[in-house]
């Protein structure tokens, strides 16, 4: 019988840029920073990230546009970064550019749900 133990990756946020912090939490979820990386199967990894607020975003990322699609003719909705972060908090826009890094296969909602932000 073999154990499996959750190991815990704590990322602080404070003075970094967006993607790096994402990417380093893109990477420690899938499982690629360890030697037993295997893509077909998930690594039993939680991910926090600290100090979210303190992100250091430059005023021309900004500006940056983040975007829906409903399905729907005319269902595309479009909003800043800095929108986005005022309206539904930075959590929200470090969760959907760590989204966005992942792969798209049955891994990647369980993995999100490995993903722990703390602003």
């Amino acid at each position: 019988m073999t154990t499996t133990t959750t190991k815990t990756h704590t990322i602080d946020a404070a003075g970094k840029r967006l993607g790096k912090v994402a990417t380093e939490a893109a990477t420690i979820l899938m499982g690629k920073n360890e030697p037993t990386f295997t893509k077909h199967i998930m690594s039993d990894v939680v991910v926090t990230i600290e100090n979210a607020s303190k992100l250091d975003i430059p005023e021309r990322k900004k500006t940056e546009i983040y975007q829906s699609f409903s399905g729907w003719p005319g269902g595309r909705k479009e909003e800043t970064l800095d929108h986005l972060a005022t309206r539904l908090g930075i959590g929200e826009v470090i969760k959907r550019t760590v989204n966005g890094m992942l792969p798209k296969n049955k891994h990647q909602k369980p993995l999100m749900k490995q993903l722990i932000i703390n602003e």
